[in-house]
Formats: structure tokens, sequence, C-alpha cells
């Protein structure tokens, strides 16, 4: 069953960082397509990272392998008559620039829960703070990795201190996850990290997501489960263990409310 969330005010949602190669692109496309194809939400995604559009990128990748491939469409025709004829979910090629237009735009010509952005990470550009500005959530992934934690949290503190502080953006909140989290590490690194993370005042998410190969994976001629589309959620085998469904829940616990 659907968890309710207001129909007339979609939340903006952003996973948010400067510092690449964070997640924040896996985890817009793994938490969008979770939303829109196993919780029934609807959902978009505005591409605003600026020259790569990975999940721009991504979706005509997609789109290829299910027009060349029997298999795939056939996936894709057994999910949509399965899901009401319920579309995949639109993903905008766009910029910082048109951010905020194009997802005006968007949602005057049909109704969405969420819109996704996938945002670039640097915060000397105006439009960039504009555009975070009217997130209502942002997710900053972090890592057990001193120049990740350090990158990571100077930019939530710059968000922080010079956009929520300001009481004129949308942020409800701002939030800290735990990716590529390393099963065998010792966890007295993470506390000594929660510890630094409760000094500055954030919070970080009860789900961690831990550092896996399946997060890498995409469509492929073999036929292996999915893990990262647009056009299918994560197969629920590999959806085991991942986190994907408890940090969905999570976050929707935390838009509720």
């Amino acid at each position: 069953m659907k968890n309710e969330v207001s129909k007339k005010e979609p939340k903006y949602v952003a996973f948010s960082t400067q510092k690449g190669g964070a997640g924040k692109t896996t985890l817009t496309v793994l938490v969008a397509s979770y939303l829109h194809y196993v919780k029934d939400f609807n959902v978009a995604i505005v591409d605003c990272d600026y020259p790569q559009h990975s999940i721009a990128e991504m979706r005509e990748r997609d789109f290829k392998m299910v027009e060349q491939d029997e298999y795939y469409k056939g996936m894709a025709y057994e999910q949509f008559t399965r899901m009401g004829g319920k579309k995949a979910y639109p993903v905008i090629e766009s910029s910082t620039e048109k951010a905020l237009s194009d997802a005006d735009t968007l949602c005057e010509q049909g109704e969405y829960d969420f819109v996704f952005f996938d945002l670039p990470g640097t915060m000397n550009n105006r439009d960039l703070v504009l555009a975070l500005a009217s997130m209502d959530y942002i997710i900053a992934p972090i890592a057990a990795d001193r120049v990740v934690m350090e990158s990571t949290l100077n930019y939530m503190i710059v968000v922080r201190d010079n956009i929520v502080n300001t009481g004129k953006s949308n942020i409800k909140a701002i939030r800290l996850l735990w990716n590529l989290v390393d099963g065998r590490e010792k966890s007295e690194l993470y506390e000594v990290y929660e510890g630094v993370i409760k000094e500055l005042g954030f919070i970080a998410l009860n789900t961690f997501i831990p550092d896996s190969k399946r997060f890498r994976k995409e469509q492929s001629v073999n036929h292996k489960a999915l893990f990262r589309s647009t056009l299918f959620p994560a197969d629920k085998s590999l959806v085991k263990g991942s986190n994907i469904d408890a940090l969905t829940d999570e976050l929707l616990e935390l838009i509720n409310g």
C-alpha cells in the first residue's frame, strides 16, 4: 500500500555533495526507481549534473537495451501490465540554471510525489545555491574517509550556514547518509566520525549503504538480475542486503514526519 504524501506539492529531494564518486547519482536512481516501481509513488528526475548527465545517459542506455533485447522487452511489458499501465518516470536533462523552471514545467504537466535533482557540487555557483535552497530534503552521502568526510562536512556547513539559517529556503531537513560501508571495518572508526557529526550539529540517517559491486550493476546482455536501472526497480535478490528498501522507508518516515 502506498504511503500517504500530499499530491498537491511534490517534495524536492537531492542527494548532494561536492565530492565526486560519493554515490549520489547511483543513490538517486536506486531510490527513485524503488519509490516509483515498488512503492507506486509518482517520481521524476531532473538531471543537472553537466556535462556528464549520467542519469539521462543511463535512461538512453536502458531504453536502447529494452528496444533491442526481447528479454528486457518482455520484462518491461510485464511490469507495465502489472502496474496498470504506469509509465517509466521522466528523466529531464537540465542544468543548474534551468533546474527549477524545468521542474515547474514537469509538475504543470503531471502530478508527482517526488522530484529528485542530481546536482553538481560546486558551491560557487549562484544557480546551484538557489536550487539547493528550493529543495525540501538534502541527503549528503559520506564515507569513512578523512578527505570525503572533510569535504562533505564543509559542504554541509556552507549549506546550513548560508542557506538554511537564512530562513529563506524551503529546506525541511538535511541528513548525512553512510555510504560505501565496509562491513569488515572496525566500528570504532564510525563511532569517532559519528561524534564529529554530532558535535557539528548534523544528523546521520540510521540506514547505511554497504560497499558492494552490485551498486555498479546495470542491464547486461547476459540477462543477469538488474540493480541500477531507470526503467526497473532493483531486483529483489539484489535489494536484500543493499539496504535500499530500508533507506527508502527511512526517507519516507522523515518526509511524512
